[in-house]
């Protein structure tokens, strides 16, 4: 489904971002893109749907090439959710029905009506559909952005810290609609996730980036808590309660940083 070959990117003063990365992603899977901040998880999402171009390297979705396609071609191939979305004069139905542009002729029709409508209900939004997205809360407005993605009707969503403005009901919620999107329709999505345990969760494959290099990969199952310190520099347990698995920074963690911390001057004392 998604094949990305040999991606180096950088800035024009030379800096490198990402280099030589790579991975393959099939249909029915879920990907989550690990890695501390300034790894290059989001350029390598916005690379994937071509909004940045690579120094080198390919992505294929299927058999096309996505540095070849007009942007109504990757629109119609690739979903890109970023991780902060303007909030426009219009009202939420019209922002998702936004997503349908893609696939239109002339004007929206009586199908595309109701993909809208059952995306809408799909994240729970129904209330909001004629509220102007302006008067929205962040995470309203997150779903929103993910409901016009999958109108879409894409091969591969792409999804920037699709969590990072949600509460733990509506994360958990949003999680679950995109697995069972991509398991019901027999696409791939690639995530950047913070939360190792969301993505332990939701997830079925994982690539953890370091220093903008493929530091590992593969299933979720084959994450260890070495992987872990190496890439974070935080010692981990990896456990496992009621039928799930858990990342937990343990003593050894916790004792070294309090060993490293200053002390704080409050009201003169120390």
């Amino acid at each position: 489904m998604l094949k990305v070959r040999d991606i180096s990117v950088g800035y024009k003063n030379g800096q490198i971002v990402l280099s030589d990365l790579g991975f393959e992603l099939g249909q029915g899977h879920m990907l989550a893109i690990l890695g501390p901040n300034g790894a290059g998880k989001t350029t390598l999402l916005r690379c994937i749907n071509a909004m940045i171009r690579p120094w080198a390297g390919v992505v294929h979705v299927g058999d096309a090439d996505v540095f070849r396609m007009s942007a109504g071609e990757i629109a119609r191939h690739l979903g890109y959710v970023a991780q902060r979305n303007e909030a426009g004069r219009m009202t939420a139905f019209d922002a998702v029905l936004l997503g349908r542009k893609p696939h239109l002729r002339w004007k929206a029709g009586e199908e595309d009506m109701a993909k809208v409508a059952g995306a809408l209900q799909q994240l729970g939004l129904e209330d909001f559909a004629l509220r102007h997205i302006d008067e929205l809360s962040g995470g309203e407005l997150q779903k929103v952005c993910i409901a016009r993605a999958l109108v879409q009707e894409p091969k591969v969503l792409l999804l920037d810290e699709p969590t990072s403005s949600l509460d733990l009901k509506n994360q958990l919620d949003i999680l679950d609609t995109i697995g069972r999107v991509v398991k019901e329709h027999q696409i791939a999505a690639v995530m950047t996730m913070h939360d190792l345990n969301l993505a332990l969760r939701f997830a079925d494959r994982f690539l953890f980036l370091k220093e903008g290099r493929v530091f590992a990969s593969g299933r979720l199952d084959q994450i260890d808590a070495d992987m872990v310190a190496a890439v974070y520099g935080v010692s981990v347990d990896i456990l496992r309660h009621d039928g799930q698995t858990l990342i937990v920074p343990n003593q050894r963690c916790i004792a070294a940083k309090k060993q490293r911390q200053p002390k704080i001057a409050v009201g003169g004392y120390l």
